[in-house]
């Protein structure tokens, strides 16, 4: 457990990185063109800020879904010798799978932003946690989002290259 909390928190780095990367390109197709008053900050409208997060949300999708697949591995899952396979052991995870596991484990955050919505509050943040925290409860400390998937991280036993 402690490995993958370790490197669950590089992987947020990376993230991070790429949703900061994501929403500076996106910034010219969103920002509302014309005069601002002043110094003031122009501001996307709602339909520019859903047009971010979706264009934020499929870079995000694309990278991790393509790194999940085909036995492929992220940097932090190299780093730290994990590899994703299926719960089954049949074989290497497929692009669905990985798919299915990306969108699985975006459950917590749109939980979270839900109850946020209907009732900001600190504390909702909690909720976003909760694909994480399912691994204390769960028989084989599988994540949620790997246990809707059908996939599971395993210790690499491989030689490092």
């Amino acid at each position: 457990m402690p490995r993958r909390i370790a490197s669950l928190g590089y992987e947020t780095l990376l993230a991070a990185a790429i949703v900061l990367a994501g929403g500076f390109l996106a910034a010219p197709l969103v920002t509302p063109a014309g005069n601002v008053p002043g110094n003031a900050l122009a501001l996307p409208g709602p339909t520019g800020r859903w047009v971010g997060f979706a264009l934020v949300y499929a870079l995000l999708g694309a990278y991790f879904v393509r790194c999940w697949s085909g036995g492929r591995r992220t940097l932090p899952m190299k780093t730290w010798r994990m590899r994703l396979v299926r719960d089954d052991d049949s074989g290497e995870v497929g692009f669905r799978r990985a798919l299915a596991r990306y969108l699985a484990a975006g459950i917590g955050p749109a939980l979270a932003a839900a109850a946020y919505a209907w009732a900001p509050s600190a504390w909702v943040g909690a909720i976003a946690a909760v694909g994480w925290v399912w691994a204390l409860a769960d028989p084989k400390r599988a994540f949620l989002h790997d246990r809707m998937a059908g996939t599971r991280l395993v210790a690499d036993q491989r030689p490092a290259a």
